[in-house]
């Protein structure tokens, strides 16, 4: 125990700003159907499937919508029972889905194959997204100028601008529908983007011929891992060259390289706000986890202490924690304050949220506390009731 007080308290009322407002956060992407073994059971020997949401975008809304935030997800279904079972469990958690674009009822919703590894054998997915219903969603099929009416921070992921790659379109239908959002989003709303390069939906020079000149024109506040960027922009992290990080050939990392690291990415792309996630998997059940993020100004905020993960799914942890970071802008500002309670508040969300079984993160704001608690301020014993 070290005795430091705690910060923040996030039980408490710090959305009352935020009354009387239509959303305040903003995203749209592609949600899949997640078919996962329930038998544990290799995919192809499996006759029992445990039928989740998997999506970046969507699992980001979740979170800070149970946080309070007031939040909408935009996306284009089919409209038949699958496409129901979205917008209903989005309404479920509180998610705005007014502008929810329907599809004929015989589009494909997307898909995601996933058998679940054991040490040694590690995770593996199969994406069935081509030619979904939310690969086609295009300019003037949302009323963004409503929509974005009291928006304060809008997210994208690199995920979405893949998928007309991936299906093999002559045009990229979610980069259209995204450049129309930014023409009629208010000028004080601002852009965050996970960059999250996924190699099965497209080559590494066709994912920066796209994101590339998007993130330099429109994305404030940036985040991603050590890895994509080495993997896609030659960008190394201090002392760790971008051929070693590829390699995996990296130890441990001083506060000097993460600093370098963030600060060539920020100069690249001109954006306000560089946030990292870095996990450090030893084993599939057993992970550990930490964040840090620098601004503009060359503030730079790490996790307080690298900690570690007992994971039953460790998907829509990346997510989760974008959530948490972005609830602390939301609510204290995009400042070092906003930072600070961003990172603490997405590093506790996402450590929870990764003992949990698929993607969405059913997290509450009490626990979160509680951990964030135990982390700054110390704890974790038996407590008599």
């Amino acid at each position: 125990m070290n005795n430091r007080p705690l910060k923040w308290n996030i039980t408490k009322d710090d959305l009352s700003k935020f009354s009387g407002k239509g959303p305040v956060f903003s995203t749209f992407g592609e949600t899949m159907l997640r078919d996962t073994p329930a038998d544990m059971q290799r995919a192809e020997m499996s006759h029992l499937i445990h039928i989740a949401f998997a999506g970046s975008e969507f699992t980001l809304a979740m979170l800070l919508s149970r946080f309070g935030i007031p939040s909408s997800y935009i996306t284009r279904v089919p409209d038949n029972p699958y496409g129901w079972l979205l917008r209903d469990t989005a309404r479920g958690q509180g998610i705005i889905t007014n502008y929810f674009v329907w599809a004929p009822k015989a589009e494909p919703i997307g898909r995601f194959i996933y058998e679940i590894g054991r040490t040694p054998r590690k995770n593996t997915g199969w994406y069935q997204r081509m030619y979904s219903a939310a690969s086609r969603l295009d300019a003037g099929m949302v009323d963004w100028e409503t929509a974005l009416k009291d928006c304060q921070l809008f997210h994208t992921s690199g995920i979405s601008f893949g998928l007309s790659t991936h299906s093999g379109y002559e045009r990229n239908h979610m980069l259209n529908a995204f450049e129309e959002a930014m023409s009629k989003k208010p000028a004080d709303c601002l852009v965050g983007m996970d960059f999250n390069y996924r190699g099965t939906l497209w080559t590494k020079e066709q994912c920066a011929e796209i994101i590339t000149p998007l993130i330099e024109e429109h994305i404030d506040i940036f985040i991603t891992t050590i890895e994509d960027m080495a993997k896609i922009y030659g960008i190394g992290c201090g002392q760790y060259s971008a051929e070693q990080i590829v390699k995996g050939d990296i130890g441990a990392l001083e506060d000097d390289d993460i600093r370098a690291f963030a600060q060539e990415v920020g100069d690249r792309f001109n954006t306000t706000i560089v946030a990292i996630t870095i996990r450090y998997p030893d084993t599939f059940e057993q992970h550990r986890w930490e964040a840090a993020v620098m601004d503009a100004n060359g503030f730079f905020f790490r996790s307080p202490a690298v900690k570690p993960i007992v994971l039953l799914d460790r998907l829509g942890g990346g997510d989760t924690w974008n959530g948490g970071f972005y609830y602390g802008l939301l609510t204290e500002g995009f400042n070092q304050d906003g930072i600070e309670k961003g990172v603490l508040v997405g590093d506790a969300a996402t450590r929870i949220k990764q003992t949990l079984m698929f993607d969405l993160p059913i997290v509450t704001k009490a626990e979160t506390q509680a951990l964030m608690k135990s982390d700054i301020v110390g704890g974790g014993k038996r407590t008599a009731r």
